[in-house]
């Protein structure tokens, strides 16, 4: 077996990962500094907790969609993923969560882990849909109780300036569902008062959010001001690049998803998302009116615009990996030693994947 620069979480070691059994018994080498060597990179899989779709698919289509899905992402290096919902009446929500609450208990051959659920949405702002469909209503405490009986729910995606809502995100947090700030129209305090109820995380940072203004410094500004974890999307697209990093100086765990939706690893045209359908084009996807709906990104793709824009490899793959397992609290995922699961991607010196790997199986993605 050959040699690689395998990043572990001490740093880079030139050698030799062996597991067993899907799980990582031993890293065999010495440290070293990738420059010095032309080796490839051996990366933890990545960890994308917002998706919705992916090769022609949506989430919300069902159990029909899920393989096809996780069977895309899975060929560019997502190792694990949430799977995430859109707004939508309750009887279609609670049809999906119990498909999908039959699907993590099991992963097709050459698919991606399905860790969970993230819920984004019906608990929004209706005046912060984004491409969101028009089914936002307030949050009951019994209805998510009977969404939580379908699925493991991990995330949830909640506008805290509606009435009853920072109770709900007190409840919900206490128990360990991650709820985070999103499609929202809250004003700086009403998100720090959401921070102080136990929220956690901000969804698409910058996007569907009420912006800052040196004034009215709005979600964004409490966000930079206060967050430890948020997710933001770098498609370059979504944010510009000195808006990314700005929110790389403030906030300590900001990590990245796709957001990605049926188009994902599809061509040009136009597919489903939710209720609404989306046009991919010129490397984005939109509503009729030109929303951004959601992305095409995928997770090497995102890797690359990160090393591009300045970050070193190593932190690039932190905040795809290791950053949202520690957000979702799961220390055998997202990073390469002992005892944790044999997830991980071998990439050439350009950053394109050559070996993807999920829980010790070795993927086909080059004949999918």
């Amino acid at each position: 077996m050959s040699e690689d620069n395998i990043l572990t979480p001490q740093g880079w070691v030139r050698g030799r990962l062996v597991h067993e059994h899907g799980k990582v018994v031993a890293v065999h080498g010495q440290p070293c500094d990738p420059a010095d060597n032309d080796l490839p990179y051996l990366l933890p899989g990545f960890i994308d907790l917002h998706v919705h779709g992916g090769g022609g698919k949506d989430i919300m289509e069902g159990a029909t969609a899920f393989e096809t899905i996780t069977r895309t992402h899975v060929r560019f290096g997502t190792t694990s993923l949430l799977a995430t919902t859109m707004t939508a009446p309750v009887d279609e929500i609670s049809s999906v969560l119990g498909q999908l609450g039959a699907f993590c208990e099991q992963r097709p051959v050459g698919c991606a882990r399905v860790l969970g659920v993230h819920l984004e949405g019906p608990y929004i702002n209706p005046g912060k849909l984004g491409a969101q469909p028009n089914f936002a209503h307030t949050a009951l405490m019994a209805e998510v109780e009977a969404y939580l009986r379908l699925a493991p729910i991990r995330v949830i995606t909640i506008a805290p300036e509606i009435a009853g809502h920072d109770g709900l995100i007190r409840a919900l947090s206490q128990r360990g569902v991650r709820m985070q700030i999103g499609h929202t129209l809250g004003s700086y305090e009403e998100g720090v008062a959401a921070l102080a109820a136990g929220a956690t995380s901000f969804t698409h940072l910058y996007n569907a959010m009420s912006p800052l203004h040196h004034r009215e410094p709005g979600i964004v500004g409490a966000a930079l001001a206060h967050a430890t974890y948020a997710e933001l999307i770098p498609d370059l697209l979504h944010v510009h690049p000195g808006a990314i990093r700005v929110a790389l100086r403030s906030i300590p765990c900001l990590y990245c998803v796709t957001d990605s939706t049926a188009a994902a690893g599809m061509p040009d045209g136009e597919y489903k998302l939710g209720s609404h359908t989306v046009t991919k084009c010129l490397g984005g996807v939109r509503l009729a009116d030109g929303t951004l709906a959601g992305s095409t990104l995928t997770m090497d793709q995102a890797l690359r615009n990160l090393v591009k824009i300045g970050l070193p490899l190593h932190e690039a793959s932190q905040r795809l990996s290791q950053f949202p397992a520690d957000y979702l609290g799961l220390e055998e995922r997202g990073r390469l030693q002992p005892g944790s699961f044999a997830d991980c991607v071998r990439l050439d010196r350009s950053l394109h994947l050559t070996d993807v790997m999920v829980e010790g199986d070795t993927i086909d993605f080059k004949n999918a």
